[in-house]
């Protein structure tokens, strides 16, 4: 009985400490409404919206990509928005040929296109090959929105908008990145559907 009480007081804390995250999430509603403006923009102006991270960060970009390209809360034309964290024979064959640093900047620089954008994510703001697909983006033409923790990493200063989310424990990172993505995807849709 000791131990699922505990068990139940350290669910409890947790939750408390995600809730006090989110709250403080609020303070960021300027840099949010404004990268929601610039996806809008690349969306009605032609472009594409690319995203890339790693690991848990690649999972949300498939996940925010497929929000676009199939639907978010309504029915409506989809809209032409792709993870560069997809294609295992592109990834596989860059990072052995090139490096690992380079499987996303390869890729952006025979898609990307001025008038696209590249929601780069990652947790550190240092992940090596997100840096690079920014620095490619920001030579293409291509705006860059950054997802990160609280200290921004590199990643922030090679943003068009960094969004620092205040965290510092990744998995509490993560899990405002997704709602942050779930907010761009509602003003995207909004906008262009």
């Amino acid at each position: 009985m000791a131990t699922a009480r505990a068990a139940e007081a350290r669910v409890q804390a947790e939750i408390e400490a995600i809730a006090t995250g989110f709250s403080k999430l609020k303070s960021l509603a300027p840099e949010i409404a404004a990268a929601g403006g610039l996806l809008v923009e690349a969306i009605k102006g032609g472009g594409k919206v690319m995203f890339c991270g790693n690991g848990g960060s690649a999972a949300d970009s498939q996940h925010l990509a497929a929000e676009l390209s199939g639907r978010f809360l309504k029915d409506r034309a989809p809209l032409a928005a792709l993870a560069l964290t997809v294609d295992t024979s592109a990834l596989t064959a860059i990072g052995n040929d090139y490096s690992f640093a380079e499987v996303f900047a390869r890729q952006l620089k025979g898609l990307g296109r001025k008038g696209d954008a590249l929601v780069a994510i990652s947790t550190s703001g240092n992940s090596a090959n997100v840096l690079e697909a920014a620095k490619a983006a920001r030579a293409l033409g291509v705006k860059v929105v950054a997802f990160t923790g609280a200290a921004g990493g590199k990643l922030a200063a090679l943003a068009d908008i960094a969004i620092k989310v205040p965290a510092d424990r990744t998995d509490h990172i993560q899990e405002m990145h997704i709602a942050v993505g779930h907010l761009l995807c509602g003003m995207v849709e909004e906008a262009c559907g």
